[in-house]
């Protein structure tokens, strides 16, 4: 008799359990996790361990080889037809140092101490040339870890780069102690005053400190792996595995860490490897002559908004690269996690140019499966080596499971970027007039998030400080910011601006997630763009920097904005209130234009109405007792009116109803946070 074979059933993962809407996909979110599972599998299989698949570093680029005393170059070119060593060793001679290939594609030349030790040395430049498809062409090595740029021909070429062993004391710092996580986003060429580009010693020594007086926990470092063109903001990457030399040596950049951790600072660097340059001179494109080496031929290896090219996740090598590359980020430089830039456009083969109407279409419509395997192998690893690591997605399509561990169904990042926070604000500014605001909507949507989520919030992004948009500074007092920003200069748009730039950043921190991002200078109002240099503008540095006296400066209102973020951060660790997680509504007063919530105890009142103050206001509150304010952004030291007196206690009541309120004065444009006696 014929055995019936059973049909095998498809297990129920978390990620559906949890949330029944995703019921119609749970074969769609079994079917990512296998996939992860047959690759990482395929992986030890092969390697022993992910950790040990992502060691290509140490095996391709150029590498010291303690047993036979002299240096090994090996680059993964599998359609080369020949490749050649250059570089001032041998005086730029295109044919005397021949690689040779192996069956796996992988060129190789060795060079042996003994006869190569007095010109193959530290600081001199190295290229490779490749005869391909694409022609003869001097490449920089697709592995090398240092990049420098030619001042007069503009060429960049690599450079070798053997310094002596860094000291990592660090004093026992441990990222997993960096409580709330209030991440400081910074770009070291323009963080400094002075018209010119920043270094990473200048940070460490100069900006660091005020990083660390203001209350920020973490920095978030953008541009660090070398990018050809200074104005691409490091997000067109050319050369992976080295550091931007426009701010320093590899050791300058460690040394900006290192300084970081000694002041209780983590460190995330901003990873892009969602794309990367067309570049075929600095990059890696066509490097072995082949558009589809590193990249997937045709359309589908061109992003279509960024002119840039898209990696072949599916291939083994390609994800040894990024995997690899991940790696040796947090061992060679110590640093404390990531921020993956662009992975909604990693995600899917529309790059999030849809619309997210159904949550099936997170699973069915255009998903780009081996992105979404690269991802949870990068999170895998990343825990692997660092198991406190931070990682952080930019994502605005908001995918389910994102930020679930992998064995539910998810893609194992710790936290994403509420992306669609600083738009709202923005939007509201551009297209509503103060009194048309609608505090329902504001509440809604500083509140619609998942509560599984670990979600980063942020009321302004960098790309609202750049030409072509406004920060919400900016967008609020504009012009009047050069000329009316003086302690004695009357200015009743001045007055608004600084008071709902604080309720702004206020009602964020207080209500959009566990986490919190601000990008250098908005604490304060910074009153320009950013501009890089370009022919455009004469390529001048005037707008490529931050004005820090401004906020230092006793006679600007600058400083009082600077204040109430000090103070703000500081309310926000003394009581926790990023650890709650929603913020209860007590009472909604459109006439008002109050909102009133309680949160980790902590009672919140933002009235943002135009001009209507109201004294004797009833506020409903959770307990009873007596309450004294702990915050009010119309405090004279963050430049408000001290319309409200921090200094009374106010009792509470109960109505014939047995509801609990307290009455106070309620001024406009104003947030205060009261806290009952214990």
């Amino acid at each position: 008799m014929k055995k019936i074979k059973k049909e095998k059933k498809t297990p129920v993962l978390d990620l559906v359990k949890n949330d029944p809407w995703l019921e119609p996909v749970a074969q769609e979110v079994a079917d990512r996790y296998e996939r992860y599972k047959k690759r990482l599998r395929q992986i030890e299989k092969d390697y022993g361990s992910i950790g040990k698949f992502a060691d290509a570093y140490n095996y391709f680029g150029i590498n010291y080889d303690e047993v036979r005393k002299g240096w090994v170059y090996r680059e993964w070119a599998p359609h080369a037809y020949s490749l050649f060593l250059i570089g001032d060793f041998n005086d730029w001679n295109r044919g005397s140092h021949p690689l040779r290939k192996n069956e796996k594609g992988v060129w190789e030349i060795f060079l042996d101490e003994r006869t190569c030790g007095n010109k193959f040395i530290h600081g001199s430049r190295v290229k490779v040339l490749v005869h391909g498809a694409n022609g003869t062409r001097e490449r920089i090595p697709a592995y090398i870890r240092r990049v420098v740029q030619d001042e007069g021909s503009k060429d960049f070429a690599g450079q070798l780069w053997f310094p002596e062993s860094f000291d990592w004391e660090e004093n026992g710092f441990d990222v997993q102690k960096v409580k709330p996580l209030l991440i400081y986003e910074c770009h070291v060429g323009m963080a400094q005053e002075r018209e010119g580009v920043g270094t990473y010693r200048e940070f460490a020594e100069l900006i660091l400190p005020r990083i660390k007086h203001n209350g920020y926990t973490a920095i978030q470092v953008m541009a660090i792996a070398e990018h050809p063109y200074y104005g691409s903001f490091g997000y067109h990457v050319s050369n992976f595995f080295a550091t931007s030399s426009r701010f320093g040596t590899p050791e300058d950049l460690k040394y900006l860490i290192l300084e970081a951790h000694r002041l209780g600072i983590a460190v995330i660097m901003d990873i892009v490897h969602s794309h990367t340059v067309k570049n075929v001179n600095e990059g890696i494109n066509e490097f072995d002559g082949m558009e589809g080496q590193y990249f997937h031929p045709g359309g589908r290896g061109e992003h279509p908004a960024w002119d840039s090219k898209l990696f072949n996740y599916g291939k083994k090598e390609v994800l040894q690269f990024l995997l690899s590359n991940l790696k040796y980020w947090l061992e060679e430089y110590h640093f404390d996690g990531f921020r993956f830039d662009g992975v909604t456009s990693m995600l899917y083969f529309h790059h999030g140019y849809t619309s997210f109407d159904r949550r099936e279409k997170y699973f069915t419509e255009g998903v780009e499966w081996d992105a979404i395997t690269y991802l949870q192998l990068a999170n895998t690893l990343i825990k692997e080596i660092h198991p406190g690591a931070i990682s952080i997605a930019e994502d605005v399509s908001g995918m389910p499971g994102l930020c679930r561990p992998i064995r539910e169904g998810g893609i194992g990042f710790d936290f994403r970027l509420a992306m669609g926070i600083p738009d709202y604000w923005i939007r509201l500014l551009k297209e509503k007039k103060d009194e048309n605001w609608d505090i329902q909507e504001m509440w809604q949507i500083l509140s619609d998030r998942r509560p599984d989520v670990g979600t980063i919030v942020y009321a302004e992004s960098h790309d609202q400080a750049l030409v072509g948009d406004k920060t919400i500074a900016f967008r609020l007092m504009d012009r009047e910011m050069y000329d009316k920003m003086g302690i004695q200069d009357d200015s009743p748009i001045i007055d608004r601006g600084l008071a709902l730039h604080k309720m702004l950043r206020l009602f964020t921190i207080s209500l959009g997630g566990q986490a919190y991002l601000n990008f250098m200078g908005n604490e304060f109002g910074h009153p320009e763009w950013i501009d890089f240099p370009r022919e455009g503008n004469g390529w001048s540095h005037k707008y490529a920097r931050r004005q820090w006296s401004l906020a230092d400066r006793p006679d600007l209102k600058y400083r009082f904005l600077n204040q109430f973020d000090i103070h703000m951060l500081r309310f926000v660790k003394e009581y926790g209130v990023l650890n709650g997680n929603y913020g209860n509504l007590l009472f909604m007063d459109d006439w008002h234009k109050t909102v009133v919530f309680e949160k980790v105890g902590l009672v919140f009142v933002f009235n943002f109405h135009v001009n209507q103050s109201a004294p004797g206001y009833r506020i409903p509150v959770l307990q009873e007792g007596t309450y004294r304010s702990v915050l009010s952004t119309d405090n004279p030291l963050f430049g408000g009116h001290g319309r409200f007196d921090e200094r009374i206690d106010y009792p509470t009541f109960r109505d014939k109803d047995g509801d609990v309120f307290l009455k106070m004065y309620n001024p406009n444009r104003t947030a205060i946070v009261l806290k009952p006696s214990a």
